[in-house]
């Protein structure tokens, strides 16, 4: 009988640190240990699979078929190690949490993050509602959450942990037709919307005309309209449906500055559940960072 495969979650960590930084060594820097201690793992992990996981050439690491294979199945052990770690050594927690969140930030980002949160702790009653940013500022300020996320201007140091960058892109569906001129129809939510205000701020400073075609409160109410060829509009590149291609350049539409989404805690002293929530929102959202912008960016 085969022996089973030396999953070890901790040579686990180490490779997927490899595939982060694109680096042998950045990875031993990043897991606390020596060079030769990761080489020695990886040899380890690919004699017990009987498989080579990287293929080099000269200081350049890069995943096999089989690496590659292996990179998700990883990432998803290392996650449930972590959630069961969670579970079981941290403190009993329990109470009501009111979270506030972007529509479509929680839509394409959140699902399996709070999922995880609510299996790791039962005992925690979550409250999320999703609104505009503005609407969500306002809540906040009345007290009607115990933390939010929310789009602004990148501000540096400014109130508010950063968590997440939103590279925006124009965007289109193949059946609208290149503009002849006109002003060019938005597919845009209303007011205050930041994408909207971005986008209108864009054209004007570029001097080129615009007109609203179609204007929706919903995430999937703006999509459908764009792909039925209405308009443009405005979406961050990990949001961008595979059926919809990008037209900055083949329009001559000018470049759009990212937004950041950001956590904020209602109270300087949070509850323990609004605590661990913030603390496992910024440690997810960090690690589908890493694994969207892949090696060579740890």
């Amino acid at each position: 009988m085969a022996p089973p495969p030396p999953f070890d979650l901790e040579v686990l960590r180490t490779f997927v640190a490899i595939i982060d930084t694109g680096s042998f060594t950045r990875a031993a820097g990043r897991v606390g240990l020596t060079q030769s201690s990761v080489s020695l793992q990886i040899r380890r992990l690919e004699r017990g699979l009987g498989k080579a996981l990287f293929s080099r050439e000269g200081r350049t690491v890069h995943l096999t078929v089989e690496g590659e294979l292996l990179a998700d199945y990883a990432r998803r052990m290392l996650r449930l190690g972590d959630e069961a770690r969670e579970r079981l050594r941290a403190e009993e927690v329990a109470g009501t949490v009111r979270l506030g969140t972007p529509e479509d930030f929680a839509t394409v980002h959140l699902p399996d993050v709070l999922a995880r949160f609510a299996r790791a702790h039962p005992k925690v009653a979550l409250e999320v509602n999703c609104d505009f940013t503005v609407h969500l500022l306002d809540g906040f300020a009345k007290g009607a959450y115990d933390l939010i996320l929310f789009k602004r201007e990148p501000q540096g140091r400014a109130e508010g942990l950063h968590v997440w960058e939103e590279i925006l892109e124009w965007v289109a569906s193949p059946r609208l037709a290149e503009p002849a001129g006109g002003p060019l129809p938005l597919v845009l939510a209303p007011q205050p919307d930041v994408y909207r205000r971005r986008a209108i701020a864009a054209l004007d400073a570029a001097g080129l005309g615009w007109r609203i075609a179609f204007t929706s409160p919903s995430l999937a109410g703006l999509q459908a309209a764009v792909e039925a060829g209405l308009g443009i509009t405005v979406l961050p590149r990990e949001m961008v449906p595979p059926s919809f291609r990008r037209i900055g350049a083949a329009f001559g539409l000018p470049e759009l500055p990212p937004t950041e989404i950001v956590l904020r805690h209602a109270a300087p002293t949070p509850s323990p559940a609004a605590a661990r929530l913030g603390e496992h929102i910024v440690q997810s959202l960090e690690a589908a960072r890493q694994a969207i912008a892949g090696p060579g960016t740890g």
